[in-house]
C-alpha cells in the first residue's frame, strides 16, 4: 500500500476492481490518528470485495453460485451483504436496475477482463440472444449468510460503489475529513485541506484533458456511469458494458456519460445507470422524476446540469 506524503495531504493508494482507488487525508487530521493502519483496513475492504464479488474468476465465492443458481448457497458475509444490496437496488428502481445481464455480457464477449487501454478493442461477431426474463424473487436466510439466485448475476458497478461506502465505514469512526476514490465512484467526507469543500473534476468523456464541470463537494457521493472507457467492437457492431435489461442490449441511447451526485455511493451508482439507460430523451424527466442531482453528457458533445446538480457546480465549461 504506497503512502504518499504531501505539503497539505496523506494519499494512500492500490489497485483493485479493474481500477485505481486511492484515498486523501488532510495533514491536519492525519496527525490525529494512527493513520497508517487505519488506510490500510480501509483499502483492504476493496481487495475483500473483489475476492469475493468478480465475475472475472470463476472459482470466486459470486461464480461458483452462478454455476448453479437456483439452489442454495452459503456464502461468505461480504458477498450475501452486496447480493442483498443489488436486490434491494433492483426493488427500488422497478427493475431498471437488474444484475441478471452476466449471460449477455459474456455472449458480447466480455467474459474476462478485455483491454480497454486500446484504441481498438474487438471481439469476434456472433450471436446475441435477447432473453426475457421474468421477475427477479432471490431468497436470503440471514442468519446462515445462505442465497439461492434464481439466476447468475454480476455486481461490477454496485460492488464498487459499496465497497466505498464499506471503506467510508471504517474511516468515518476516527477521520472527520477524507476523500475515497475508486474509477469515478467518490466519497468526500468533510472538507479539503484548504478548509473548503472538495472539488472534483467531471471528465470530458470525449477525451478533452479539461473537465466539463468541477464540482464542490462535502459528505458526499458521486457515481458516474460511462462507455468513455469500457466499449468495444463486437465484429462491425459497437458494444459497451450498460445493458438494458429490459431489451437485453446495450442501452443509453444518444449518451455517453451520466454523473449523480448523492448521499451514499452505492445508491448514486445504481441511479447513475438507471439514467443512463433512460437515455438521452428520456433522462431529464427521469432524473426529475425522483430528485436525481445529475449531469449527463450526449452524443453530440451536449452537457446538460439539472436543477437538483446546481448547488454542488462550482464551475462549468463554456
Amino acid at each position: 500500500m504506497p503512502v504518499e506524503l504531501l505539503n497539505d495531504s496523506v494519499i494512500a493508494s492500490s489497485r483493485a476492481m479493474a481500477s485505481a482507488v486511492s484515498i486523501t487525508v488532510p495533514r491536519a487530521t492525519a496527525t490525529q490518528v494512527q493513520l497508517e493502519a487505519l488506510l490500510h483496513r480501509a483499502l483492504r475492504v476493496f481487495e475483500d470485495v473483489e475476492v469475493a464479488c468478480t465475475r472475472f474468476n470463476p472459482s470466486s465465492p459470486l461464480m461458483r453460485t452462478n454455476e448453479s443458481p437456483a439452489r442454495w448457497h452459503r456464502v461468505p458475509a461480504v458477498l450475501y451483504r452486496a447480493l442483498r444490496e443489488a436486490y434491494e437496488a433492483y426493488e427500488r428502481t422497478g427493475g431498471v436496475f437488474d444484475p441478471r445481464v452476466l449471460d449477455t455480457l459474456v455472449a458480447l464477449g466480455y467474459d474476462a477482463t478485455l483491454s480497454f487501454e486500446g484504441p481498438d478493442v474487438r471481439v469476434g461477431a456472433r450471436t446475441v440472444a435477447r432473453a426475457h426474463r421474468g421477475a427477479w424473487r432471490p431468497r436470503f436466510r440471514a442468519h446462515k449468510c445462505d442465497v439461492w439466485l434464481g439466476d447468475a448475476v454480476e455486481l461490477g458497478g454496485i460492488g464498487k460503489g459499496l465497497a466505498v461506502r464499506w471503506a467510508s465505514d471504517v474511516l468515518a469512526p476516527r477521520l472527520r475529513d477524507y476523500l475515497i476514490e475508486a474509477g469515478g465512484d467518490c466519497y468526500l467526507a468533510g472538507r479539503a485541506p484548504d478548509g473548503e469543500p472538495w472539488r472534483v473534476g467531471v471528465e470530458d468523456p470525449g477525451g478533452a484533458t479539461t473537465p466539463v464541470a468541477v464540482l464542490a463537494l462535502s459528505d458526499r457521493a458521486v457515481a458516474t456511469s460511462s462507455t468513455r472507457l469500457r466499449h468495444w467492437r463486437v465484429g462491425e457492431q459497437r458494444a459497451h458494458h450498460l445493458i438494458d435489461p429490459r431489451t437485453g442490449a446495450c442501452g443509453g441511447d444518444g449518451l455517453v456519460a451520466v454523473t449523480v451526485v448523492g448521499a451514499d455511493t452505492a445508491r448514486a451508482e445504481v441511479d447513475s445507470k438507471v439514467l443512463f439507460l433512460a437515455g438521452r430523451e428520456a433522462i431529464a424527466d427521469a432524473a426529475a422524476a425522483t430528485g436525481v442531482a445529475a449531469l449527463w453528457c450526449d452524443d453530440e458533445g451536449g452537457v446538460t446540469i439539472n436543477e437538483a446538480m446546481r448547488p454542488y457546480v462550482a464551475w462549468e465549461r463554456s
